[in-house]
């Protein structure tokens, strides 16, 4: 009913590979020493079988009996068996590689050591600058060392609305002058339909387009990126890239933005299909204002402000 409880062996695979090795090793000299003896009791025979028997006696190569040919070549095989079991073996074998797999892992170990004493650098670099901007809430942007200062310029009704078709609802004169100015010399980041809403691109501004299309056609000059992140990143070089629309770009970006040019245009429009994201006043200071009457050349009247972030 009951069996004998199975042993359950003490020996761990460090053991067990080595008393097999060893005994691979044990082998592998038994096969050599019987060789050897083969080889001489061989040799002793060919040289009676030929001498004494007068087996081939005749027979002889380059004027050497050819015994001698067959007692030298079992002679080679010898001496490539000894070759192979203690000299091959020993440095290509289980404790050659081992050796050398040892060699290799140290090497790894170095580069993987390099690597990670380059991360924890930049970790540090990456910290300090984190504690710096937490205890220094009030730094600017312009006040912080090779920062840029993110600056979205966009015109929005009093409702929001920015456009309708992927095109202005008005036509402000002086609102264009002020977009000219303050964006000449800048990097402006925009989605492909504002782009496209342009005859041309803009002179004396770096266009940055962002979208999800391959192989999107592209005057000389202009950049195409698929997401914001790269859009910033082509940009980094620029002390104030603008994001200049359309909405859904408004959106991503209004967040992560350090100042805000608004054209405040004082109506409200019917029929807009597109909407400037609301300007928190939590999140959001004014810090300058102008203000502009309707005219003869201005049928709405607006306000120039500027927001930076709190």
């Amino acid at each position: 009913m009951f069996g004998k409880k199975k042993q359950v062996s003490t020996i761990d695979k460090d053991q067990l590979e080595l008393i097999e090795y060893a005994q691979k090793r044990v082998r592998q000299k038994k096969r050599l020493y019987i060789h050897f003896v083969v080889f001489l009791i061989g040799a002793v025979f060919l040289i009676l079988a030929n001498t004494v028997l007068g087996i081939g006696k005749d027979f002889t190569i380059a004027g050497i009996n050819w015994f001698v040919y067959a007692i030298l070549l079992w002679l080679f095989l010898f001496v490539y068996h000894f070759v192979n079991v203690f000299i091959t073996n020993k440095f290509m074998g289980k404790d050659w590689e081992k050796q050398q797999l040892d060699k290799l892992v140290s090497q790894q170990q170095k580069r993987i050591d390099k690597l990670k004493e380059g991360f924890l650098k930049e970790e540090r670099k990456i910290a300090q600058s984190q504690a710096y901007n937490e205890t220094h809430p009030d730094t600017k942007p312009e006040e912080k060392k090779n920062s840029n200062e993110l600056t979205i310029i966009v015109a929005a009704g009093e409702d929001n609305a920015i456009g309708k078709d992927n095109d202005l609802i008005w036509h402000l004169r002086d609102d264009l002058k002020h977009f000219k100015k303050i964006t000449s010399g800048h990097h402006i980041i925009m989605g492909r339909k504002t782009f496209e809403s342009f005859p041309k691109p803009l002179p004396n501004r770096t266009h940055i387009v962002i979208t999800r299309q391959d192989n999107y056609k592209v005057p000389e000059g202009v950049i195409v990126v698929n997401n914001l992140e790269d859009a910033l990143d082509a940009a980094r070089k620029d002390n104030q890239p603008f994001i200049i629309g359309g909405g859904e770009i408004y959106k991503q970006s209004i967040n992560i933005a350090d100042k805000l040019e608004l054209t405040r245009v004082h109506a409200t429009f019917e029929g807009a299909d597109t909407f400037f994201p609301e300007v928190d006043s939590k999140i959001w200071k004014e810090i300058s204002r102008e203000t502009h009457d309707a005219d003869e050349d201005h049928k709405y009247a607006f306000s120039f402000i500027t927001y930076e972030r709190k």
